[in-house]
């Protein structure tokens, strides 16, 4: 069954376990090459098999290694193998043709998407088939290996480590590897003319010359947020976290597995959108590490990252985060109640209302249930479900073993009802 949210997109007949993407990217003419290795596993018997994919052109398709025939239209690989496929196989996709984003009905267009000197690729929900073939589906998460070519003057950044970069003649093939499993829509990649700055052990900041000496004021207290977060939250989930300052403006900031990307307008060398630097940290717990089983249950990756900028304004001489919530409330009551928050429908998912109003269900559990059981739940939701797929009814079942309190008539107010709670 696929995601009743997004019913096009993904395939449920089979999981993918690793993505090896080897791309060839020319910045000036927006050409990008690819060749991309599924390594899957078939749920039953099949003769067919359906990958999401968008508008680059496919030259050639192999499972198991031999040829195979193959339809390519409407976002759809659809791909006829010699032998049907069951239990483990690999499938084999070359393509090439001019990058560009998808197009959709809510979101404008999602993917990989041309900077005035590069790339950057911001793919949530559905932008993942804009540059690899993929089963794209929320819940099927897989290890990668991403090796891109580009020009040597141009640094390439994607997720998870870099385990090795080539140089040969004018062109550099920088080479990745996330080992800790990924949505299709978290994976990324950066190209862009940057600078490399480190903020702490583990932590890069990558940003034009003209813009690092303020995003370094602007990022200074990312480390200290990082430990702030370790605290309340657990350990970080990954081995790296990268920060990338594009030289454009962005609408708001893209988030990635390891990797956030912010546009030069979120740089003043003020701090003056510092909140949205802890919104995108904290999504590395909430929405990488612990993902989405189902897209209905997106208040828990951005309530936390909302509830997160509280936080951090609370821990940093800011105002409490009390204050931020009664402020929330106030704006929320004055707004329409139509608005089911645990399931609140594909078109409103990335409604301002969501963030609030998911921030506020964990005010309000944190007010109910006290500090220590409120954050114990919290440290316990992130370890126990770490690098894996969580729904809404795993949530309160952790925040339970916390607590002697009757939680039911709580969620169900703060989750199914429309009308606002009182604070």
């Amino acid at each position: 069954m696929t995601d009743p949210y997004l019913p096009d997109h993904g395939d449920d007949g089979y999981r993918v376990g690793h993505y090896d993407l080897e791309l060839d990217y020319r910045p000036h003419t927006g050409r990008l090459a690819g060749r991309a290795v599924l390594s899957a596993v078939a749920e039953a018997r099949s003769d067919r098999l359906v990958l999401d994919f968008g508008p680059l052109a496919v030259s050639r398709v192999l499972v198991d290694g031999r040829p195979a025939r193959f339809t390519h239209g409407g976002g759809k690989l659809r791909v006829r193998p010699q032998r049907p496929v069951a239990g483990p196989f690999t499938a084999e996709v070359r393509y090439a043709g001019t990058a560009r984003p998808v197009r959709t009905r809510h979101w404008g267009e999602l993917g990989w998407d041309q900077l005035t000197d590069g790339a950057l690729v911001a793919s949530q929900p559905v932008g993942a088939p804009s540059w690899f073939p993929c089963n794209d589906l929320v819940r099927d998460r897989a290890t990668y290996r991403i090796a891109v070519t580009a020009p040597s003057a141009y640094t390439v950044l994607a997720n998870g480590v870099l385990v090795d970069g080539r140089v040969g003649g004018s062109t550099t093939t920088w080479v990745y590897e996330q080992t800790e499993p990924m949505a299709t829509y978290l994976a990324s990649v950066q190209v862009g003319v940057y600078e490399r700055l480190a903020l702490a052990d583990g932590q890069d900041l990558h940003a034009p010359a003209r813009l690092l000496r303020a995003a370094r004021y602007d990022f200074a207290r990312q480390p200290r947020m990082v430990e702030v977060f370790e605290e309340l939250f657990g350990p970080y989930p990954f081995r790296r976290y990268q920060v990338v300052v594009t030289d454009d403006e962005l609408e708001v900031p893209v988030e990635a597995q390891g990797m956030s990307v912010f546009g030069a307008n979120h740089v003043d060398g003020r701090r003056g959108c510092e909140r949205l630097v802890a919104h995108e940290l904290a999504h590395q717990w909430f929405g990488n590490s612990v993902g989405l089983a189902r897209w209905r249950d997106i208040w828990l990756n951005e309530g936390f990252a909302c509830y997160a900028e509280w936080l951090w304004a609370e821990r940093s001489g800011g105002p409490g985060a009390a204050g931020q919530a009664a402020r929330a409330h106030a704006r929320l009551s004055r707004l329409p109640r139509d608005l089911r928050l645990g399931d609140p429908g594909v078109a409103n998912m990335f409604d301002d209302r969501v963030y609030e109003r998911g921030a506020l269900v964990l005010h309000a559990l944190r007010d109910r249930v006290g500090d220590q059981d409120f954050f114990a739940a919290v440290r316990d939701w992130t370890g126990t479900f770490r690098h894996r797929t969580a729904t809404t009814a795993d949530f309160a079942a952790v925040v339970q073993r916390h607590t002697a309190l009757p939680l039911e008539a709580f969620f169900r107010a703060w989750l199914e009802d429309f009308a606002l709670p009182a604070l």
